[in-house]
């Protein structure tokens, strides 16, 4: 088909040459060659994939970088060689995940004497990273990032019965009430019990990959909330640039957080309160005091950091099962039991709302969940009854820069009109593109 466009192209040019001395035409065959040129072009990894035959596929267990390239036809000492050269960039021979995607490039004309070995491997470690080792001529191994797209939207709804659902019905991400309920309005606004009526408007940012891949919410910069009465407005403000630290203030510039989350787990239900006299029918209905919090989740669940703090504790023990322990200053310290997974160590810097491990069932515990324990000036004492500080307010230094930061954004919110409908279509493009060789 695109030769028979081409020759009909050609042809044209031809008559119009015949009959006038005119470049249009040339210059209109030019850039229908290019445009031709351009669809012939696939363009993944910083490959044009049109120009190799490829195979993609999913680490499966058993599988290793030599396994299977020895099933791709490539000998052992060319795989020792390989990964050898390979390891500094990435060590291919330990760090394979299995169910992580692979993609392997084969020349597009092998030699008809030959079978067809790839001359390159490329591994994804996650949506975004992934790992290219090319040894057609010299063997080179480097890492890359895809491009990401961030594309700013804005929302609004109309509460009949629960924030899930009227996100689901405009087909928008539950992650927005995950952001609204834990991140911005945790401490103002009990989503549990929202009234028919209550509204939201939301200025908000989705992440894209390669422009295509969905990849969700990345971040919320602005809220309205209409609740009980209240108009509460909550923008985003970063106050520590050193270590990355994000709150929402409103708009007397007041922090709408206070130093601790209400819960570990986002969405989850209490299973067991702190309770000094608890009695169990299990141990002849004995006094057993429980000095946690039990949050009944799934195997699996993300475990939050409740405030800022360093980890003291990272390690697994008796009936506490695997757990983290983080002191977030002189008074107050707070630990996670039971994980099935801890994902930081000890020593580190963690800041609110960061995973620091996964619900599990390790130690002394009857089904999936995470005792959260809190401790005051080193004694054990039920969160719930605290009257917690409020999250650090707004520097004086900070506060002007902040009252002019958030004055066009509060317009962009005050015009926004409540809709029902379907959501608004994106607004803004800001896009991290990383620079790639295009091979």
């Amino acid at each position: 088909m695109q030769l028979k466009r081409l020759i009909t192209i050609a042809l044209f040019v031809a008559f119009v040459f015949a009959c006038k001395e005119d470049n249009s035409a040339e210059e209109a065959y030019e850039k229908e060659v290019a445009e031709i040129a351009e669809e012939e072009k696939i363009l993944e990894f910083g490959f044009n994939l049109k120009n190799y035959k490829f195979k993609r596929d999913t680490i499966q267990k058993g599988d290793t970088f030599g396994i299977i390239l020895e099933r791709n036809n490539i000998g052992y000492p060319e795989i020792y060689q390989i990964a050898e050269k390979a390891k500094d960039t990435f060590d291919i021979a330990r760090k394979l995940q299995v169910g992580k995607p692979y993609t392997l490039l084969f020349p597009s004309e092998a030699a008809n004497d030959s079978l067809p070995k790839p001359t390159t491997f490329i591994y994804q470690q996650t949506l975004e990273d992934y790992v290219v080792i090319n040894f057609e001529d010299s063997i080179q191994a480097y890492t890359r990032t895809k491009p990401i797209t961030y594309i700013e939207k804005t929302a609004t709804g109309i509460i009949n019965n629960n924030i899930s659902e009227t996100l689901e019905e405009k087909g928008l991400s539950q992650k927005l009430a995950y952001k609204m309920a834990d991140d911005i309005y945790a401490w103002t606004i009990d989503f549990r019990r929202l009234q028919p009526g209550d509204r939201f408007k939301v200025i908000y940012t989705d992440k894209y990959i390669d422009d295509t891949l969905y990849a969700g919410v990345h971040d919320v910069k602005a809220a309205y909330f209409e609740h009980n009465g209240d108009s509460l407005y909550a923008f985003q403000f970063e106050t520590d640039s050193i270590k990355g630290i994000i709150d929402y203030f409103n708009e007397d510039a007041k922090n709408l957080r206070r130093a601790f989350l209400k819960a570990p787990v986002q969405f989850s239900r209490i299973s067991s309160r702190y309770n000094l006299k608890r009695r169990i029918a299990y141990y002849g209905n004995k006094v057993r005091p429980h000095k946690g919090t039990d949050f009944a989740a799934a195997v699996g669940t993300p475990i939050l950091a409740t405030a800022n703090g360093t980890v003291i504790e990272s390690t697994r023990r008796g009936g506490n099962g695997k757990y983290v322990k983080i002191r977030h200053n002189d008074t107050y310290t707070t630990q996670y039991l039971h994980m099935s997974k801890r994902l930081v160590k000890k020593g580190q810097f963690v800041k609110q709302g960061d995973v620091i491990g996964k619900v599990g069932m390790t130690g002394n515990t009857g089904g999936p969940h995470v005792c959260y324990r809190f401790w005051k000036n080193g004694k054990q004492v039920d969160p719930f009854k605290q009257k917690l500080p409020e999250a650090k307010p707004i520097s004086d230094s900070l506060k002007i820069k902040y009252l002019e930061h958030i004055k066009p954004i509060r317009q962009r919110l005050d015009d926004i009109f409540f809709l029902e409908a379907e959501p608004l279509e994106p607004e803004n493009t800001i896009t991290e593109d990383p620079l790639t060789d295009i091979q």
